[in-house]
């Protein structure tokens, strides 16, 4: 089971989901061990199965990463997610792809590495007051930035040093977020599990947990789990785990991230989550013998 060094803040407000889970498969039976995914002394062919659970540090150390990934691919290892996968959900440049097959994405305007930013392009391309301007390869809020019209001049200066290093992107910023909240399905093995509301707290707009979010577990309107159901069976064949992350816009479910690589998968959030997965994971290792975990 990948994680990484520290998960340091990211834990900070939510449970012990990796021990929950690392404990729940091996009272099933499985011979399972934690593992960093940069840590050059594992011999990663000793192992069955590698299931990608929290490299959350990932995005700060994308050329490793990728690195990380070409090996296990050479190496032949059996990885959950699949490699494939993997590299292709890593930037968000994926939205591109979606788009073209006829998936609602949130209206996105592409800014480039070593480029300009140029505020009243952007602003007028996303046709809103507010945008919110973050890297394509992210994780955590890392960098994001949320601007009104007004502040464009004073933030071009730190955009434009952030372009020096990386791609970014710009969105509008959806009040629906700040009202509504921002949906999140968590599928295994394809198969649909269970739903959180995730809403931010008063007067920010993130609305991860470790930003003191609040979670809640509301029967999601079927028009909105339709679409993510369809998004899963689109784009995360194979998968062990995928989390479609979407916003409400006229009764349709607009993408904010279709997450494939390490999710928060918020399991003591629904009665049966852990079971589910255990079978998804069985599953998927063609329902392999325990003892070989």
């Amino acid at each position: 089971m990948v994680t990484c060094q520290s998960l340091g803040d990211y834990t900070a407000n939510a449970d012990s989901e990796d021990e929950r889970l690392y404990r729940f498969l091996q009272e099933k039976g499985l011979n399972i061990s934690f593992q960093v995914w940069d840590d050059e002394q594992v011999d990663w062919t000793a192992f069955d199965a590698i299931i990608i659970k929290s490299p959350w540090d990932y995005f700060d150390k994308i050329a490793a990463f990728y690195t990380w990934l070409d090996k296990l691919e050479t190496l032949g290892c059996r990885v959950l997610n699949p490699v494939q996968t993997l590299r292709w959900n890593a930037d968000k440049i994926y939205f591109k792809d979606m788009q073209e097959q006829g998936v609602e994405v949130v209206p996105t305007v592409w800014l480039e590495q070593g480029s300009s930013f140029d505020a009243e392009d952007a602003f007028e391309a996303i046709g809103q007051e507010k945008i919110i301007v973050k890297p394509r390869v992210s994780g955590a809020a890392k960098n994001t930035l949320a601007i009104d019209r007004s502040e464009a001049e004073a933030y071009t200066p730190r955009i434009n040093a952030l372009l020096q290093e990386e791609p970014f992107l710009a969105q509008p910023f959806l009040e629906q977020i700040k009202t509504l909240g921002e949906w999140s399905f968590v599928f295994f093995n394809g198969v649909y599990s269970h739903t959180v509301l995730k809403t931010a707290k008063s007067g920010d707009f993130r609305v991860q947990h470790f930003f003191g979010g609040s979670i809640h577990t509301p029967a999601p309107p079927a028009a909105l789990l339709n679409t993510a159901t369809h998004i899963v069976q689109q784009f995360a064949k194979g998968c062990l785990y995928a989390r479609v992350d979407g916003v409400e816009l006229n009764g349709r479910l607009a993408l904010m991230e279709l997450e494939l690589i390490e999710p928060f998968l918020f399991l003591s959030t629904s009665e049966g989550a852990l079971e589910r997965y255990y079978q998804a994971l069985l599953q998927l290792l063609e329902k392999e013998p325990a003892s070989r975990g």
